[in-house]
């Protein structure tokens, strides 16, 4: 039984004239009474009676037509709505992010893409680097922000540099400053400095921790194992200074104070799966994401990240992937 075959006799039922059934459809006439029979015949009953001038339902006809007519209608239905979804008017999109990401970046760019699509649902996943790559090739996100270079092997996910950010250090506007009157600060002026400190798994705790090391000290903390609002909660409270990215920093009203150069720096990149196409509207939102007035660069002015360029050449120290920040 096809949807063809049904649209035919529902023309005929409607129009009771086989002529005028065939002129509705824009089809030959012995085609539309060809493709009838063939139905009658799949269904081993007669469907109208036809006598000259006057053409009738049978019963099998009049139990068939209502049918008929549901079929169609869910059928125009389901066409309506695969054309909502192809020109993004409708569907649904999963992106995954970072928590520092998405109280930056990520508000901005959904709501230029929300102005655009407003008829798409947005999912929006928190997580660290590692756990959105395994999100990403189990096919529960569309699109994810990582923090780049990955941590860990993932042959088919395909990345695209987006920004280099500059990692700085905030501090309560009022106390004093972590460097007095100097306007940077070093890795070495954070010895023996009290530190607000994210919890475990936020790849901010581990980069920090290891610059520190590299410096040749242990970090001290006077509070640790917050998210990042709680971390600049305890900062804007005089708890300690905090390693934040800066778009994070230029939204906290707290203190901002940029390294020495060569500072410290992250390469955030977005990622889709490379052994199938994204869905249109991921597609849509790496656009704008890629379009975006950050993207290609640093918020600090340092110059473009260079998509496609090794991370952290000649930029002093970068941050990889791994945790939630």
């Amino acid at each position: 039984m096809q949807l063809q075959q049904l649209r035919y006799f529902a023309a005929v039922a409607d129009t009771r004239h086989f002529t005028r059934a065939a002129e509705r459809e824009h089809v030959a006439q012995p085609s539309l009474s060809q493709q009838i029979r063939s139905l009658e015949r799949e269904l081993g009953a007669e469907l109208f009676h036809r006598a000259r001038g006057h053409i009738t339902l049978t019963d099998a006809g009049e139990t068939l037509l209502p049918f008929a007519r549901r079929i169609l209608a869910d059928a125009e239905t389901a066409r309506r709505e695969v054309q909502e979804v192809a020109r993004l008017r409708r569907g649904r999109l999963r992106l995954g992010a970072p928590p520092s990401l998405c109280a930056s970046l990520v508000p901005d760019v959904l709501r230029a893409f929300h102005a655009a699509y407003p008829g798409v649902e947005l999912l929006v996943t928190e997580d660290g680097s590692q756990d959105l790559v395994r999100a990403l090739a189990d096919g529960a996100l569309d699109l994810a922000l990582v923090i780049t270079p990955l941590p860990v092997q993932a042959p088919a996910l395909t990345t695209s540099d987006l920004l280099r950010e500059e990692l700085v250090v905030v501090s309560a506007p009022d106390r004093p400053a972590p460097v007095g009157r100097r306007t940077r600060i070093r890795v070495e002026d954070l010895r023996g400095r009290p530190l607000a400190m994210f919890r475990r798994g936020y790849d901010l705790r581990e980069f920090t921790t290891a610059a520190c090391r590299a410096a040749g000290f242990e970090p001290t903390f006077t509070v640790e194992g917050g998210e990042m609002d709680a971390v600049l909660g305890f900062v804007r409270a005089g708890l300690g200074v905090a390693v934040v990215p800066s778009m994070v920093a230029a939204r906290s009203g707290l203190r901002v104070t940029r390294f020495s150069t060569p500072g410290m720096h992250r390469v955030v990149s977005v990622a889709h799966r490379g052994d199938v196409s994204p869905p249109r509207a991921a597609r849509e939102l790496e656009r704008i994401l890629l379009d975006h007035p950050e993207a290609g660069g640093s918020l600090s002015g340092d110059g473009p990240a260079g998509r496609g360029s090794p991370e952290g050449a000649g930029r002093g120290p970068v941050a990889g992937g791994g945790g939630r920040s």
